[in-house]
C-alpha cells in the first residue's frame, strides 16, 4: 500500500491522473503540475482536497518545472503529453517538443536537484502507438514499428518511444528506479478530449449521429480506467517493475469500431444512427495487447467486462447531460 508519500505528477489534470489521484490522495501528499489545456480534475471532486497542491505550468518551462518539484519526493509520474489524433495532426512539431523535451526536462531536473536517490519509483507513460499500424498480441519484446516520415500522426509514437529510451538510460546510468507503461485504449467516466468511447457515449446520450471514420473495421482492445489504475499501482508497488516496460490493457475488450458504436447505442437505449464519414488520416487497423509480462511479474489481471465498463461510462455522461 502506498502511504505517507509525496507524489509529483506532470500532466496531473489528465483523465488517468485524476482517477489515480482519487485512489492515492487520502493517504499521501500529491503535487500536480499541468498546463490545464485539458482538465479532468474539475470533475474529480478533489480540487480543494488538503493533500493536493496544484501548480499551473508548461512542461517546456524548465525553470518553473524544476522549482515545482518538492524538496522531498518519493514517487514521480510523468503523464504530461500532447495526445489525441486530431490534436497531434494539427501541430506535430509541438507534439514532439512537448513529448520529447518534456521528459528530458523532468529527468534533468531530478538529476540536477539530487532527487534521484530519494525517488522510490518514477512511472513514465508511453503509448501502444509505438507498435505501428498492425499490432496483434504484441508483447514488450515485439519490435516497435516506426511509420513513414511525413505522416503527422506518427510524431506522437516516435516522441513517446524516444522518452522510453531516455528513461531507461537514466535507470542504467543514474540508478533511477523507473518503469514505463504502454496503455492500450483506456476509457471510462471522466474522460475528456478525444476517444471513440468518449465521443460515441456523448453522442448516444444526446441521440446524435455516431460518426465512424471509414468502414469501422478497425480493431481495438478497450481497457476500463479502474483496470488501468490497478496496473499503474502495481508498477508503483512491486519491486519487479523497476527497469521494465509493461503493456497495460485488456485483450478481452477487443471489438471493431463499428461493433463498439452498435454496442454503445444499444446499451444507451439511444435512437442515434451510425453514419460513416471519410477517413482523412492514417489509422491503426489492429491493436491487441499481450499482457502476459504484467500478469507474470505484477499479477496484473483486468477485471472489468466491456459491457460493464461502457454502461458505467454512459451513465456518467448521461448524468452530465441532465439539466
Amino acid at each position: 500500500m502506498i502511504k505517507d508519500k509525496t507524489i509529483f505528477i506532470t500532466g496531473g489534470a489528465g483523465f488517468i491522473s485524476a482517477h489515480l489521484c482519487r485512489r492515492l490522495i487520502n493517504d499521501n501528499r500529491i503535487v500536480i503540475y499541468d498546463s490545464f489545456r485539458r482538465d479532468s480534475l474539475k470533475d474529480s471532486g478533489l480540487s480543494n482536497h488538503p493533500n493536493l497542491t496544484v501548480i499551473t505550468g508548461d512542461i517546456l518551462d524548465y525553470h518553473l518545472l524544476k522549482s515545482s518539484i518538492p524538496s522531498t519526493v518519493h514517487i514521480v509520474l510523468h503523464m504530461a503529453a500532447v495526445a489525441g489524433i486530431d490534436t497531434v495532426i494539427q501541430d506535430p512539431a509541438h507534439t514532439m517538443e512537448v513529448n520529447m523535451i518534456g521528459i528530458h526536462h523532468l529527468l534533468k531536473a531530478l538529476h540536477e536537484l539530487g532527487r534521484i536517490p530519494q525517488v522510490e519509483r518514477l512511472v513514465n507513460f508511453s503509448t501502444s502507438e509505438v507498435f505501428g499500424v498492425q499490432a496483434v498480441r504484441v508483447n514488450e519484446r515485439t519490435a516497435t514499428n516506426m511509420q513513414p516520415v511525413g505522416e503527422a500522426r506518427w510524431t506522437y509514437a516516435v516522441s513517446k518511444l524516444a522518452g522510453e529510451h531516455l528513461v531507461h538510460s537514466y535507470y542504467q546510468k543514474h540508478g533511477l528506479r523507473s518503469v514505463t507503461v504502454r496503455p492500450f485504449n483506456v476509457y471510462g467516466p471522466g474522460q475528456v478530449g478525444e476517444g471513440a468511447i468518449h465521443d460515441f457515449s456523448v453522442q448516444a446520450v444526446r441521440n446524435e449521429h455516431l460518426k465512424i471514420h471509414g468502414e469501422g473495421d478497425q480493431i481495438r482492445s478497450w481497457c476500463y480506467i479502474d483496470d488501468m489504475i490497478a496496473g499503474v499501482l502495481l508498477c508503483l508497488e512491486r519491486d519487479q517493475a523497476v527497469g521494465e516496460v509493461f503493456n497495460i490493457g485488456n485483450p478481452r475488450g477487443t471489438i471493431t469500431i463499428l461493433g463498439l458504436a452498435e454496442k454503445i447505442v444499444h446499451l444507451a437505449g439511444s435512437s442515434s444512427k451510425i453514419v460513416h464519414v471519410p477517413k482523412t488520416y492514417v489509422d491503426v487497423e489492429l491493436r491487441i495487447p499481450n499482457i502476459e509480462k504484467a500478469k507474470s511479474l505484477l499479477s496484473y489481471s483486468p477485471a472489468v467486462d466491456l459491457n460493464q465498463g461502457i454502461a458505467a461510462t454512459i451513465e456518467w455522461y448521461r448524468k452530465r447531460q441532465a439539466p
